[in-house]
């Protein structure tokens, strides 16, 4: 069973940088695409990024895009989530997760972290 564990959240001002890490376990990951979503107070989950485990291949939200950056270390089973000049609108519980490459939907999710950025 695929277990993901995220840490690294927290407080910090706008501007600032934090890294999330998620830790995987409970199967081989070659197939897979691993993802970041968010989820602010009221609203909807939403997409921030993904990367193919394999290839290292990434997609970004628009709204992240040239201040996040995914990335995975194979052999510690983790993927990170560099997140740069942050704004107090990137406040929301951050989630890993990860689906297979031929699947559309995520099966697999950790229990989320926090990142508040003040403004």
């Amino acid at each position: 069973q695929v277990q993901l564990v995220e840490s690294g959240g927290g407080l910090v001002q706008a501007g600032g940088s934090l890294r999330l890490s998620c830790l995987a376990s409970g199967r081989t990951f070659s197939n897979y695409i691993m993802g970041w979503f968010r989820q602010a107070p009221g609203k909807e989950r939403e997409f921030v990024a993904h990367i193919f485990w394999s290839a290292g291949s990434t997609r970004y939200a628009d709204s992240v895009k040239g201040r996040f950056t995914i990335s995975r270390d194979i052999a510690k089973n983790t993927v990170y989530l560099q997140m740069n000049s942050l704004k107090p609108e990137d406040t929301a519980v951050y989630y890993c997760a990860a689906r297979p490459m031929l699947r559309v939907t995520y099966d697999d999710w950790g229990q989320g972290t926090q990142v508040t950025v003040s403004s």
